[in-house]
């Protein structure tokens, strides 16, 4: 092709690409019923009205209000009379406005978040067979018509006329400057950031409720899994759940002299779950036996062959499920089309890139490669891609895992036996006599049906739920684990409620901080049991530990992140499009950042999380809660964990790196880590 001939090709596209874009913005346009002119006009009515008032202000909320105007609520005239009607111009009237919204939104909220609680009670608690109405029920979604009837009622265009909405970048740059009501009023924007159809909402809880009953039920009976030559290596009544479960399975091995062969039996069913050649008949399935090795099914009552038909893509039709229904809301965000940007910028607040950054810095430090040869001595082989998980740097890493189960099963043999210790546990993390009565009576223990979780109250006159697994022999130290787990999440649910000063700045700033007051909690566990740690080495350990659950949930997380990247740019996929894809992106993440320091490629292990079937883009929050967990630890040495930990939570909801600041001085980062973990391995060699 001549020189020519290029220049005028290059022409030709830089034209389209200009053509489209005037048509991007056309469409835009169109799609709003409000047109620029009738915009302007209003404003102009309106700042005819009150002189006083700052033009940006009026322009902001006119504009707000226009960009959710639609047919239903009337034609242009009745948006600018709208508009002149409802701006409110006094100060002291707008500030009572917002006094009495928090006052209805708790109560609009609460009442949804409890009784949505209460219909899906017999899916989530263990209260015997689930009946097919429960799955019907458990689909109804008390709060799929709430922001759809805040448009309708016209009160969610009174707050937007009335209060401005800001980006992450304004958030960022102006927060430091702002009052508490100030934060407040911004946060109350943040539940108007789409005007979804009850419809849509309902399709996504569908989606979403599928995908965690399809988890909360999968389990595999290691009981029932055998070895080529008919061996089983688990012991009898070994049930346990995707992923959660196994994983800590092989993580309670390492304890054990014979546990490696263990660990790679269950390594195997965790690939076979992820390429979805696992058979459809053994999940869940007490009637028959199981060979990971060969694949193949033997009934349990004698000794005959059963169809070893795989899953085949069971796993990933449910995230598909999700993605397809959250493309259907993303239409309604008109300032974060994506669930990538939903969850980052507005769920998160912190850009991508820079959670992309924190996970890369960790990945490829020096100091990983040197924690990997600290394991391997430890272990005396060559380290296998579970490894991921290795357990023994902790110090219940050498107590036998019957042990544990047998101190665990004795103190704790129901529910309410946890119920009742409560008051002790919460006093032994250091809670003073009158908190600990005020956080025993604001928690409930419930009997759960999966892993276990903790649910928040959504009025302050309601309760946080904390579920576990409890079986009828008592509960496991696994149960136990989870069980503390969890109690830091209700601490924190319970205190960000009930000591903020405003109701709109309920919780901390994103799932990743409660998940750091959960593993705070969580690392306690052997402590609360009365085992006291004697090694003089523990602390040193403790801290490999927590840099070698960062680096494989940080691989984790990019897994997730890349997942939704690629279903964005791939919306027409199907399950089996989307399972070749999600393993080859374990695998490519694997290569890239393990392989180098595993000696091993092709590993899709980094796949196995439930949290990427059912719980849409979570991931990250893991990896950045280990994060804020070693800040918090570090700040928190010779204080007293229970009084911080109350300061803090009052903070609220506050952007991440605003909330660090004040918490405990500094922004969110992995050096601290880093150099602590480097020192720590000096001391080790």
């Amino acid at each position: 092709m001549s020189r020519r001939k290029i220049v005028r090709y290059v022409f030709l596209i830089f034209l389209l690409l200009i053509l489209f874009a005037c048509a991007r913005e056309t469409e835009k346009e169109n799609k709003m019923l409000i047109s620029s002119a009738q915009i302007e006009n209003t404003i102009s009515s309106v700042a005819k009205l009150y002189p006083e008032v700052s033009i940006a202000r009026i322009q902001k909320g006119v504009k707000q209000v226009a960009q959710f105007w639609q047919a239903e609520d009337g034609t242009a005239e009745a948006f600018q009379n709208f508009c002149k009607a409802h701006f409110i111009a006094d100060p002291q009237i707008r500030q009572q406005t917002f006094v009495r919204l928090e006052a209805a939104f708790e109560q609009i909220f609460g009442h949804a978040s409890e009784l949505s609680r209460e219909l899906k009670w017999h899916l989530d608690v263990d209260t015997g067979e689930i009946l097919p109405i429960d799955y019907l029920l458990g689909e109804y979604s008390p709060g799929a018509h709430t922001i759809d009837d805040l448009f309708k009622t016209k009160i969610a265009f009174v707050i937007l006329l009335n209060f401005p909405a800001h980006t992450l970048e304004e958030r960022l740059q102006n927060g430091p400057n702002w009052s508490r009501e100030d934060w407040a009023q911004d946060r109350m924007l943040k539940i108007l950031p789409a005007r979804i159809p009850a419809a849509v909402q309902q399709k996504l809880g569908q989606a979403y409720l599928a995908a965690d009953n399809y988890i909360s039920e999968y389990n595999i009976l290691l009981d029932k899994v055998l070895t080529d030559d008919d061996h089983c290596l688990f012991p009898d009544g070994l049930k346990l759940i995707l992923h959660w479960g196994l994983r800590d399975e092989i993580k309670s091995q390492y304890a054990n002299p014979d546990g490696l062969s263990r660990q790679q039996m269950i390594a195997l069913i965790m690939e076979r779950i992820i390429r979805q050649d696992i058979p459809k008949v053994v999940i869940n399935n007490p009637k028959v036996f199981w060979k990971p090795g060969v694949n193949e099914v033997i009934s349990a009552e004698g000794n005959i062959n059963v169809s070893n038909e795989p899953e085949a893509t069971i796993r990933y039709e449910k995230l598909l499920d999700i993605f397809q229904a959250t493309q259907l809301a993303d239409q309604y965000y008109p300032n974060a089309p994506t669930l990538i940007q939903r969850k980052f910028e507005s769920d998160r607040e912190i850009p991508e890139e820079k959670v992309k950054a924190l996970f890369t810095t960790l990945l490829t430090s020096p100091v990983i490669q040197e924690v990997a040869q600290i394991i391997q001595k430890r272990l005396g082989r060559p380290l296998e891609p579970f490894d991921i998980w290795y357990d023994g740097f902790k110090s219940r890493g050498t107590i036998p895992p019957e042990e544990l189960d047998k101190i665990v099963s004795k103190k704790y043999p129901s529910v309410a036996a946890f119920q009742e210790d409560l008051p002790q546990i919460l006093s032994d993390l250091g809670f003073c006599s009158i908190t600990v009565a005020f956080l025993a009576e604001k928690i409930q223990v419930d009997p759960s049906r999966g892993a276990g979780h903790a649910m928040e109250g959504g009025r302050r006159s309601d309760k946080a739920h904390l579920r576990t697994r409890i079986p009828a022999s008592g509960m496991q130290y696994k149960g136990f684990n989870i069980a503390i787990h969890e109690l830091g999440h209700n601490v924190e649910q319970v205190f960000s409620l009930n000591k903020v000063d405003h109701y709109f700045l309920r919780g901390v700033p994103n799932n990743a901080f409660t998940e750091a007051f959960a593993f705070t909690f969580q690392a306690k566990d052997l402590d609360l049991l009365g085992i006291k740690q004697t090694d003089s080495a523990a602390e040193i350990y403790q801290v490999l530990d927590q840099l070698w659950s960062l680096y494989e949930i940080s691989g984790v997380s990019l897994v997730d992140m890349a997942v939704w990247h690629w279903l964005y740019e791939h919306p027409h996929a199907n399950a089996e499009e989307l399972k070749a894809a999600v393993v080859k992106i374990a695998i490519d993440t694997w290569n890239q950042y393990y392989a180098p320091v595993f000696g091993k490629n092709d590993s899709p292990l980094l796949a196995i999380y439930s949290h990427m079937i059912a719980y849409g883009l979570y991931l990250p929050d893991y990896a950045i809660g280990h994060i804020i967990d070693f800040q918090l630890k570090q700040y928190l040495e010779n204080k007293n964990m229970a009084v911080e930990m109350e300061r803090m939570c009052r903070l609220g909801a506050l952007t991440p790196d605003e909330w660090m600041k004040l918490a405990v001085g500094e922004s969110i980062s992995v050096t601290p880590l880093l150099e602590t973990a480097r020192l720590a391995v000096e001391k080790v060699k």
